[in-house]
C-alpha cells in the first residue's frame, strides 16, 4: 500500500523505489496506491501499482516540469553589497544568483536537458499505467486535460475515485478480511527487518560507507560529510582486516574543495589495500564526484545528477554599504601588500585588482587539479575531460556515455561488484557510520541543551518556512563558504 504525498527525494531515489516495486510485483502480490493529493513525483512511483485511487475532491497532477531559481543581484545592489565572484567552467552556475538577474544560456541548457530527460521517463510511466502512448500524455499536458480526479479517472490515470474508508474496504476484500475487522498494517521499518539475505554469516565483510550531505572542513553535523569525521572512519575501515571491500554510497552536491581533496587522499590510500566501489544516489556532483573519481567502479542510477566538474570562489564587499548607509569607514596599518586581503565571506573593503587576480588564479589552479584528478582516476584524456567538465551537470545515463560512470545500477549492484573484485562468494555487509536507532538519536540530541535546542529550531524552521526552507539553507551554505574555494552544485535541482 502506497500512501501518496509530496516527497523530498530526488528522481534517482524515486526511480529506484519504482524499480523495486516492479520487482516486488513478480511475487504476484498486489500493490494499491492512494492519495488525497498526488503530485507528479508521487504518481511516477504509484504508476507501477495494480490500482491507484484518488480522493473525490483531491488532486492528481499532470502539468509538466518546472525549475525556478531565485536571483539576489537586485537585492545586493539595493544594499550596496558588491559580490566578488570567481569561477571556472562556463556551466558552473553556482554564482549566478548573485551576479545575474536570470539564468545564463549554458545554465538554462543544462537545466532544460535534465528536465527533458526526467520528463521522458515520467510520461512513459504515465502512459504505461493509462495504457496509452507518450504522445497522448504530452497532449494531455499541453491542453491541461487533467484538472480534477474525475479527469484522471476518465483517461485511466487512476483506477478509482474513493475515500480512504472505501480503499480500506477494497483491501479487506482483497485479503479476505472481515469487513468490520481491523487491517493489520506493517510499517516499512518492520517490513525491512524481515528481509532475508542469502549471505552466510562469516568474518569476510563488505563495508558500506555513507557519504551524504554537503562536504565541509573539520567537524560537521549528521547531514554533512565532515572531513575530520569521514577520514577517521575511512582509516578505521582500512585497518579492519575483516573488511575485504568497500562501497561508498555518495549522495552529495559537493562543498569545500580542500575537504574534498583530503577525503580523496584517504580514499586513495584505502584503495591500495581494498577494492573501492562507488554507488551514486540522487546527486553525486562537483565535490561529490571529486571524491568518487578514483574508485575501481562507479555505479549510478539513470537519473542520478552527477558531473559538475568546476570550481568557484565568492566574497561580498560591504564597504559601500557601511560607508553610505551607516557612515562607517575603516583604516589601518599593514607591512605587506596582501596582509589585509579579505578572506571571510563578508568583508569591509573591496578586493584590489591584484587581489582579484590572485583569487581567480587560485580557482583556475584548483579547477585544473580537478580535471587532472578525473583524467587520472577515470583514465580519460585530459582534453576529453575538459570538454565534459566546465561545471556541467549530467544525468547518470548521460554520464555513462561520456565515461564518468561505469554502469547503471543501484546499491545492491555496487555491492555485487565489490564482492566480485574481492573474490567473495559469502560475506556480511556492514555500514559506516554505524546506524543509530531513533531512541539513540534522541538521547544523543538531549545530552546537551544546545544540541536539543538546535534540533528543535531546525524542526520549527522547516515547519514554518515550508518550501522556502531551501532558500534558508542556501544562506546557511553561504556562511559555511567563508571565502573558501568551493566544488559545489549551485542549488538543489528541484524539478517538480
Amino acid at each position: 500500500l502506497l500512501k501518496l504525498s509530496s516527497s523530498p527525494n530526488g528522481w534517482a531515489s524515486m526511480q529506484q523505489v519504482r524499480m523495486a516495486l516492479e520487482d516486488f510485483k513478480s511475487s504476484k502480490k498486489f500493490i494499491y496506491a492512494y492519495g488525497e493529493e498526488i503530485p507528479q513525483k508521487a504518481y511516477y512511483v504509484a504508476s507501477v501499482a495494480d490500482s491507484i485511487y484518488a480522493n473525490p475532491i483531491g488532486d492528481v497532477e499532470l502539468k509538466g516540469f518546472a525549475t525556478e531559481l531565485a536571483f539576489f543581484k537586485g537585492t545586493l545592489e539595493k544594499l550596496e553589497i558588491q559580490p566578488e565572484i570567481f569561477y571556472a567552467g562556463k556551466f558552473k552556475s553556482a554564482t549566478e544568483p548573485f551576479r545575474a538577474d536570470k539564468m545564463s544560456e549554458p545554465n538554462r541548457l543544462q537545466v532544460a536537458t535534465l528536465q527533458n530527460n526526467f520528463w521522458r521517463e515520467f510520461i512513459q510511466a504515465v502512459a504505461q499505467h493509462a495504457h496509452t502512448d507518450t504522445n497522448t500524455v504530452r497532449q494531455w499536458t499541453m491542453n491541461g486535460t487533467i484538472q480534477f480526479p474525475a479527469d484522471a479517472l476518465k483517461y485511466k490515470m487512476v483506477d478509482g475515485i474513493r475515500y480512504w474508508d472505501e480503499v480500506e474496504q477494497s483491501i479487506r476484500q482483497k485479503t479476505n478480511t472481515k469487513l468490520d475487522a481491523d487491517i493489520h498494517y506493517v510499517t516499512m521499518d518492520e517490513y525491512a527487518e524481515t528481509v532475508k539475505h542469502n549471505r552466510k554469516l562469516n568474518d569476510k565483510k563488505i563495508a558500506i560507507l555513507f557519504a551524504e550531505g554537503d562536504i565541509v572542513d573539520g567537524k560537521g553535523n549528521d547531514y554533512q560529510i565532515a572531513s575530520d569525521e569521514i577520514i577517521e572512519t575511512i582509516r578505521a575501515i582500512k585497518k579492519n582486516d575483516k573488511i575485504k571491500a568497500v562501497v561508498m554510497r555518495v549522495n552529495s552536491p559537493g562543498g569545500s574543495a580542500l575537504a574534498s581533496e583530503v577525503i580523496l587522499r584517504e580514499l586513495q590510500l584505502l584503495k591500495q589495500k581494498k577494492p573501492l566501489v562507488v554507488s551514486m544516489g540522487d546527486v553525486a556532483a562537483s565535490g561529490g564526484y571529486y571524491i568518487s573519481s578514483f574508485a575501481d567502479s562507479i555505479f549510478a542510477m539513470p537519473y542520478t545528477i552527477t558531473g559538475s566538474i568546476g570550481v568557484f570562489g565568492m566574497l561580498f564587499s560591504a564597504e559601500n554599504m557601511m560607508k553610505h548607509k551607516l557612515g562607517v569607514t575603516f583604516d589601518g596599518v599593514k607591512n605587506a601588500p596582501y596582509a589585509d586581503m579579505p578572506t571571510s565571506l563578508l568583508s569591509f573593503r573591496t578586493l584590489s585588482p591584484n587581489e582579484g587576480h590572485l583569487m581567480q588564479t587560485s580557482v583556475d589552479t584548483i579547477y585544473s587539479t580537478f580535471k587532472n584528478r578525473v583524467s587520472t582516476g577515470r583514465k580519460i584524456n585530459i582534453t576529453d575531460v575538459d570538454s565534459i567538465a566546465q561545471g556541467r551537470v549530467w544525468t547518470g545515463i548521460d554520464a555513462l556515455k561520456i565515461k564518468l560512470v561505469d554502469a547503471m545500477g543501484n546499491l545492491d549492484r555496487a555491492i555485487q561488484s565489490a564482492a566480485t573484485l574481492a573474490k567473495l562468494s559469502n560475506y556480511q555487509v556492514t555500514t559506516y557510520p554505524e546506524p543509530v536507532d531513533k531512541f539513540e538519536s534522541l538521547v544523543k540530541k538531549l545530552k546537551g541543551n544546545k544540541a536539543a535546542a538546535a534540533a528543535a529550531l531546525k524542526a520549527n524552521l522547516q515547519t514554518e518556512l515550508g518550501a522556502d526552507y531551501e532558500l534558508y539553507k542556501q544562506v546557511q551554505q553561504l556562511r559555511q563558504m567563508n571565502g573558501k574555494i568551493m566544488m559545489s552544485l549551485p542549488f538543489k535541482y528541484d524539478i517538480q
